[in-house]
């Protein structure tokens, strides 16, 4: 039986992966210094060359956890790297580095009090995915159910919570320094939320919720939870057949498909969250299965965020508003949502106004676009000139997770490139409200 130090498990202690991640920055911190003397001598520059992105993906897929996490989210923004070193990025996704069979085998009898060949009619020695908590393994259950099993690697709680210790002292060192900059809260608020992924017992629950508050919406599919063999480090799930997301984006050319499946990824985030107020919030692309029958399974409940009443209440009306095109009152309606302004009001008022033009833009334009999307970049653009303006408007600590998931899906639409009358996909998610 393997020990806890077998070489496929994430490194333990706070400051040995803090050095593994140093090491790693000195490396990255080259490439982007390469790159911006490249911009002045007016070439075209690449902020990540091939090599360092291959370097980054073995030592955050060794590190997995939040590191790892990190490292999925750069891989999905299109306007930071080049084609070439997001795909390299991308194997984040789902294939970090597998930990050994024997290590699969006591984590199972720990959590269900039986070997996997004991608990399971049939149970894959090798991996399906092995992503930044947890790897998956097919099974098949003793009525004959194909089913995955989530296996939580062993020593990740303390891996995470060093990962988290870590970042906290930037966050609180940057905050000391300005109360401007003061980032604590929503840094807690993704501490959090990370660390409650842990817990399958609580992942399941999250699935069978969102599951009900899907179920209106008959072309997504959440897989059902197998309780008998689910406790807090295993989670059994139905078996969802299909390619995911990023890999089924490189094989269909059809504009058609496309538009298809862009639009049940508008469903799967809008839906649950403006009829049950909950929204999933780890929206790379390996947790989206382009199933056979044309439904778009969903993978990965851990991150699925619930939010407060009155937090989905005031985005529900200005989302309303916006596709009616009515006029609003913007900062109100901002101030509902929960954010704090310290500016004076129709300064912040038209700041946020442009932030939802920019954001908007699918939602007024038909056709529009996907493919030449520029929502991403002239975002950034936005922020970076308004940057001291923007720090005394600040957004409620549940915003954190609303914006990982909203920010996720507009890249994931960019990555899909549909062209299309996506204004026609937003008004049905208002009528679904009406």
């Amino acid at each position: 039986m393997a020990s806890d130090s077998d070489d496929s498990l994430p490194p333990q202690g706070r400051f040995t992966r803090l050095r593994k991640l140093a090491g790693l920055s000195m490396q990255v911190g080259t490439d982007v210094l390469m790159s911006s003397a490249k911009r002045l001598a007016g070439g075209t520059p690449e902020l990540l060359s091939k090599s360092s992105a291959e370097k980054l993906v073995a030592t955050l897929g060794e590190l997995k956890g939040a590191a790892m996490k990190l490292g999925q989210a750069i891989s999905m923004d299109p306007d930071l790297l080049t084609p070439e070193v997001r795909q390299v990025l991308a194997r984040l996704q789902n294939q970090a580095p597998a930990m050994s069979y024997d290590m699969v085998t006591r984590v199972v009898r720990q959590e269900l009090g039986a070997a996997p060949e004991d608990a399971f009619r049939e149970f894959s020695r090798e991996p399906l995915a092995a992503a930044s908590l947890g790897q998956v393994h097919r099974a098949v259950l003793e009525d004959g159910r194909v089913v995955a099993v989530k296996v939580q690697y062993p020593g990740i709680a303390e891996s995470l919570t060093h990962d988290m210790e870590n970042l906290g002292l930037v966050v609180k060192t940057v905050s000391k320094a300005s109360r401007l900059m003061d980032g604590s809260a929503y840094f807690n608020e993704f501490r959090d939320e990370l660390l409650l992924e842990l817990d399958y017992r609580r992942e399941a629950s999250l699935a069978e919720g969102f599951a009900r508050g899907v179920a209106e919406l008959k072309d997504l599919y959440v897989p059902q939870v197998i309780a008998s063999h689910s406790a807090e480090r295993v989670l059994t799930l139905e078996l969802l057949e299909g390619p995911t997301l990023k890999d089924w984006v490189t094989t269909v050319d059809s504009n058609d498909e496309r538009f298809r499946v862009s639009r049940q990824l508008i469903r799967a985030t809008y839906g649950p969250f403006f009829g049950s107020g909950e929204i999933h919030a780890d929206p790379h692309p390996g947790n989206f299965m382009v199933m056979p029958d044309g439904r778009l399974g969903l993978l990965d409940f851990g991150s699925i965020k619930r939010f407060s009443p009155r937090f989905v209440d005031a985005n529900r009306r200005m989302f309303l508003q916006s596709m009616r095109l009515e006029p609003m009152d913007i900062l109100r309606l901002s101030q509902e949502v929960g954010f704090t302004v310290e500016l004076p009001g129709e300064e912040a008022a038209d700041l946020i106004r442009e932030v939802l033009h920019i954001a908007g833009r699918p939602m007024r334009l038909t056709p529009y676009d996907y493919m030449s999307c520029e929502i991403t970049r002239d975002m950034r653009n936005h922020f970076t000139r308004n940057a001291a303006r923007f720090l005394k408007i600040k957004p409620p600590p549940e915003a954190v997770m609303f914006f990982r998931s909203t920010g996720g899906l507009a890249q994931n639409l960019r990555l899909i490139g549909a062209r299309g009358d996506f204004r026609g996909v937003f008004l049905e998610m208002a009528e679904l409200l009406s």
